[in-house]
């Protein structure tokens, strides 16, 4: 449950981020954190996130009918809508065939007859200030290899057993990706997803089940925090709140709480 305390803590952290708006969140009776309802009284970049990026700075990877856009399917399974108008989920429609699904950050209720619900799950984002890069911890830092077309087959081998969240056969091209390699096989990779104007994504963090326990995860967000702050942008990421040690790795590398969503996954009805 967010509470009211929570919710004057994410304000103020907004403005030490220099948004220009401040969410408020209601409070639900309920531990869940994917029950708080989040109402946004201006656009910032990191508001309908997926919907800003397809249509500024990922524009070239984008299909787009209308009030609505998706990631080429071989890119991402993601989309977006101008807002959850009729309309919007009608021009979504018409970009997905049947039986087509598409994964959606949202804020409201779906309500739109050409899709069915698949899941629907809380999702949290978290930002990171711009200043400096985290320290790495004492110790040999293990060697960042940039990840190529030719290790696709492995990438998407390590996060179809890890499910850090959707990666296609294309998803490598959104941004820049690093893994560490062992033992014969990739243990662990992270990357770039999301770009907005001022602020990249970090995705698909994950490593081989094992290879746990060693830092790697932790090192290469470490790696990529310090080249997206060396652009003058600032990193942000997306979690399920009930990964709560995820989240206290994300806060000791810099990171703060901002806002809570729901990622859905809809089907378009045949």
């Amino acid at each position: 449950m967010a509470s009211a305390s929570g919710a004057h803590h994410l304000a103020r952290d907004d403005r030490e981020l220099g948004r220009r708006h401040v969410f408020r969140i209601r409070a639900q009776e309920s531990d869940r954190f994917g029950d708080a309802s989040v109402y946004a009284t201006d656009m910032h970049p990191l508001d309908n996130v997926i919907w800003q990026a397809l249509n500024t700075r990922q524009a070239h990877l984008a299909e787009s009918h209308q009030s609505a856009s998706r990631f080429k399917k071989e890119v991402s399974s993601l989309g977006g809508l101008a807002e959850p108008s009729p309309e919007s989920y009608a021009s979504m429609a018409a970009l997905l065939g049947a039986g087509e699904r598409v994964g959606m950050s949202i804020e409201e209720a779906v309500s739109a007859p050409e899709f069915e619900i698949v899941s629907s799950v809380p999702l949290l984002q978290m930002v990171r200030p711009s200043g400096e890069a985290p320290k790495t911890n004492g110790g040999r830092p293990p060697e960042f290899l940039a990840l190529t077309e030719a290790d696709v087959p492995e990438m998407m081998a390590l996060t179809e057993l890890t499910k850090p969240g959707p990666f296609n056969r294309r998803t490598r091209e959104m941004g820049d990706y690093f893994g560490i390699r062992g033992s014969g096989k990739l243990m662990a990779m992270a990357g770039e997803r999301l770009r907005v104007p001022g602020y990249t994504e970090i995705s698909a963090v994950c490593t081989h089940p094992d290879f746990l326990g060693r830092g790697y995860a932790a090192a290469l967000m470490t790696l990529l925090i310090g080249r997206i702050l060396g652009r003058g942008e600032r990193p942000f990421l997306h979690v399920r709140p009930e990964n709560t040690r995820a989240i206290e790795i994300y806060e000791r590398l810099g990171f703060e709480k901002r806002l809570f969503s729901r990622y859905v996954i809809l089907q378009k009805r045949a």
